[in-house]
């Protein structure tokens, strides 16, 4: 069924179409100001590239504008966000691990399963590194690996249910606050971030802690409006798992006040004694599980203020970077312009929704992946903003536009830049490693000179990528002398756990971790690679990052 467009919007849906494939265009030419450290378009799209930018980006308003005809009126709007959003991103699973920091994370998820939940605990800050990181999302991905196997795709699959799922707490926080339409429009524009989008395939803290935080905002919103035992204990559970998902989330659950004041202009009395409920319950569930890991906590917290605070200087990228190139500009706009409609409005809902990006904005916190767990709060507003569009059918095609042309940015840039760097090495010779079928593989991560990263850390990397068990034989290299400044200090202080230690069942394959210009072997890693064979490289590189993961496979010279 087809549904008429509106005759007073026919003449400008050509004319948004159009605008949207200038803008990104625009940002394409101006590409040299993204300084983005991952995904930036100076790296993602070469100078040669621009007819292919426009054909993917003709094709998606193409495409807009044909879902834009369909009667969507009797779909449901959770499972067409939710199935979306779990689609878009199961279609980038393909990505590489390329943020080290996913070695800590499958570190300490692989624990959990090779040892038990009670010993993971134990060990937590211990024998186990915990870094700056709480404990939630390796549990839940130890978890994953305990009940279905030690394999990347069930954490890939989690974070997309995870997304997915704060698409549909996004619609439902606005649809609570205002309406149908903004909470729709605000689940989708979710969409309309490349950068969130690279980043759900990956093993990280980020995806889970904006679900978890995303879910504390809900929850405590639907107990402060609505009260009930239930509810206040949900809005409890919820903001005690955001605690543990990550110290950042500390920091972002400072929305819950927000909302409380938000809803009590009308209710006042019902709505304070519902938010006392609330912390009680929250801190019954919350202080019991701290106290056990007070030592652990406190060090980590002089981490962060000593060392991680004072490195935001050097890890910033720029807030043009983030809301142009890595966000849909139409995002950045339409959010810039619910400021306006907000204060005309004397809207003193819009404050739950702005609170957390222009705090962001406030502490000068430029680093996109610190921002991830507040991008839902942005997608509302841009959502609000678009109310400033009065037809309802230009309104949904601008909506349509941006997630279309953002899902071209990922799919025709995003996706195949990250697919080519040297991170891909490690998924495609885990992949080999598998199709030998021997019982284990001996892993040699060998230092590399002028990149101030600890070899080591290489080995749970490709651990994470390959089902043969892994024995890391790494040479070691001694610590910097200022490695308590350096952004990837916690590299040099990982210590591969025993779970990593030799086996006697003769000679294995061996694989060879390196950086660029290590065509030579050291003699002491030549000398026990005597009687073994080149059997693969894997030497796929982005020339752009410093620290590079290129791997050699040798097998025993009676396997080869």
């Amino acid at each position: 069924m087809v549904k008429s467009q509106h005759p007073e919007a026919a003449p400008l849906l050509p004319l948004a179409s159009l605008l949207t494939v200038a803008t990104l265009l625009t940002l394409f030419v101006l590409r040299s100001l993204d300084d983005n450290t991952l995904t930036s378009w100076r790296w993602v799209f070469a100078p040669g590239d621009a007819w292919r930018l426009f054909l993917w980006l003709a094709l998606a308003v193409l495409l807009a504008h044909l879902a834009g005809t369909l009667a969507l009126r009797p779909l449901r709007p959770a499972p067409v966000l939710f199935a979306g959003a779990f689609a878009s991103t199961a279609m980038l699973w393909s990505e590489p691990e390329v943020i080290v920091d996913a070695a800590r994370y499958f570190t300490q998820a692989k624990h959990l399963e090779s040892y038990g939940i009670a010993h993971f605990f134990r060990a937590w800050g211990g024998e186990l590194s915990a870094w700056t990181d709480l404990p939630l999302t390796p549990l839940i991905y130890g978890a994953l690996f305990s009940l279905l196997g030690e394999e990347r795709v069930w954490v890939q699959a989690c974070n997309s249910l995870l997304f997915a799922g704060t698409v549909v707490l996004t619609w439902q926080i606005g649809r609570l606050l205002w309406d149908e339409a903004v909470g729709f429009v605000a689940g989708a524009l979710l969409l309309g971030m490349p950068y969130l989008l690279v980043q759900v395939p990956l093993t990280l803290a980020d995806v889970p802690t904006m679900f978890f935080v995303t879910l504390a905002a809900f929850a405590a919103l639907t107990a402060l409006r609505h009260g009930g035992p239930a509810r206040i204990a949900l809005a409890a559970a919820a903001i005690a798992l955001a605690l543990f998902a990550k110290y950042s989330a500390w920091l972002m659950l400072t929305i819950l006040p927000v909302l409380a004041l938000v809803e009590a202009r009308d209710r006042p009395a019902a709505v304070w004694r519902r938010a006392g409920a609330i912390a009680g319950v929250a801190l019954l569930l919350i202080v019991p599980a701290l106290l056990p890991m007070a030592d652990v906590i406190g060090a980590q917290l002089a981490l962060l203020r000593d060392y991680q605070a004072p490195g935001l200087g050097r890890w910033e990228e720029s807030f043009a970077s983030t809301l142009l190139f890595q966000i849909h500009p139409f995002i950045a706009i339409a959010a810039a312009v619910s400021l306006w409609l907000a204060w005309r409005a004397r809207d003193g809902r819009y404050a739950a929704i702005a609170w957390l990006p222009l705090l962001m904005l406030v502490l000068g916190i430029r680093r996109a992946r610190y921002l991830v767990p507040a991008l839902p709060m942005l997608a509302l507003m841009a959502a609000y903003g678009l109310q400033a569009i009065r037809s309802a059918a230009l309104r949904r095609h601008v909506a349509l536009c941006t997630v279309a042309t953002s899902l071209a940015i990922v799919f025709c840039g995003f996706l195949p830049f990250l697919q080519g760097t040297s991170a891909a090495n490690l998924r495609l010779a885990g992949a080999y490693l598998d199709s030998l079928g021997t019982e284990a593989v001996e892993v040699v991560a060998l230092p590399q000179a002028r990149v101030p990263v600890n070899a080591e850390i290489a080995v749970p990397l490709l651990d994470l990528h390959t089902g043969t068990r892994v024995v890391s034989r790494s040479a070691r290299a001694p610590s910097p002398p200022d490695v308590a400044r350096m952004p990837l200090r916690f590299t040099w202080e990982h210590r591969n756990p025993a779970f990593y230690g030799a086996v006697d069942n003769g000679p294995l394959p061996v694989a060879v971790i390196a950086g660029p210009g290590a065509e030579r072997l050291p003699p002491w890693l030549a000398q026990r690679l005597a009687h073994h064979g080149l059997s693969r490289e894997f030497t796929a590189s982005e020339n752009v990052f410093g620290y590079q993961t290129l791997v050699s496979v040798y097998l025993p010279a009676a396997a080869d």
